[in-house]
């Protein structure tokens, strides 16, 4: 059995005394690759460096809307450059963020569009952040990715934020929150998604799955969200795991290499 932990930030110094254990725990869980995302040139940078030193890490390098004032021509073109670099598999994450808002929304529509942009150029999916921004991220995906390969990261949302996804064309990305036993809302939205275009994630270190919630996440946990999700559907792990690893691999088409 193979699962791939699609979202992740263990670059963080968060794992800086145990990063090398971590990854061994993901592995002995039956996680044969971790995605590792960037947010903004320094995140990225350090994602990208990290996948070329461990057999088990892929990277994305993007920025978040958090940094849509201070972003220049220049650190896109930073950017693209990064995007070029061995095992980078996605653009991302970026998006729109109205809950932390720390950017006025048009400068955060403006560089959503630019790096949708560049994505297209290089022929890479994107990875959305979006908390808050519901209507304005599906207005955006409409007009800039309809049809374009794309996942919503941690998916939160009802059921018909979730269509609206999946009519842009989008995969629905699940974390830590699916085990969460008040989460209703999520819960009818993994039942009723189609399976081929789920994915699992666990956002390390963050969203952390019961019962170790309040505790570090790590991507061997992303094994507590494909089990909440064969329960919420109805199958063995193994179907999940299967499935969420096809999708995984058909959305990120570089995600090649062989399994440690």
């Amino acid at each position: 059995m193979e699962l791939i932990d699609t979202h992740a930030h263990i670059n963080v110094e968060h794992y800086s005394a145990d990063r090398a254990a971590v990854i061994e725990r993901a592995l002995a869980a039956d996680v044969r690759r971790i995605i590792n995302i960037g947010y903004d040139l320094p995140s990225s940078q350090a994602s990208v460096a990290l996948a070329q030193q461990e057999p088990l890490v892929w990277a994305a390098a993007g920025i978040q809307p958090h940094y849509a004032s201070s972003t220049t021509a220049a650190d896109l073109a930073t950017l693209r450059e990064l995007l070029q670099q061995p095992k980078v598999v996605a653009l991302g994450e970026i998006g729109l963020d109205y809950y932390h808002d720390r950017a006025p929304h048009d400068q955060q529509e403006a560089l959503f569009r630019q790096q949708i942009e560049l994505a297209r150029e290089l022929s890479l999916p994107v990875i959305i952040h979006s908390r808050d921004a519901h209507t304005d991220t599906v207005r955006i995906l409409r007009d800039a990715a309809q049809d374009y390969p794309g996942v919503m990261h941690s998916f939160s949302g009802d059921w018909e934020y979730a269509q609206a996804c999946l009519d842009v064309g989008f995969y629905l990305s699940f974390s830590g929150p699916l085990t969460f036993k008040k989460a209703v809302e999520l819960h009818e939205v993994a039942k009723r998604a189609p399976l081929e275009r789920i994915l699992i994630e666990t956002d390390s270190p963050y969203l952390t799955p019961h019962p170790y919630r309040g505790k570090r996440n790590e991507p061997a946990h992303v094994r507590l969200v494909a089990e909440a999700l064969a329960a919420l559907r109805g199958v063995d792990l193994a179907t999940i795991a299967a499935a969420t690893t096809a999708n995984a691999e058909r959305l990120f088409t570089r995600l090649k290499g062989n399994s440690p």
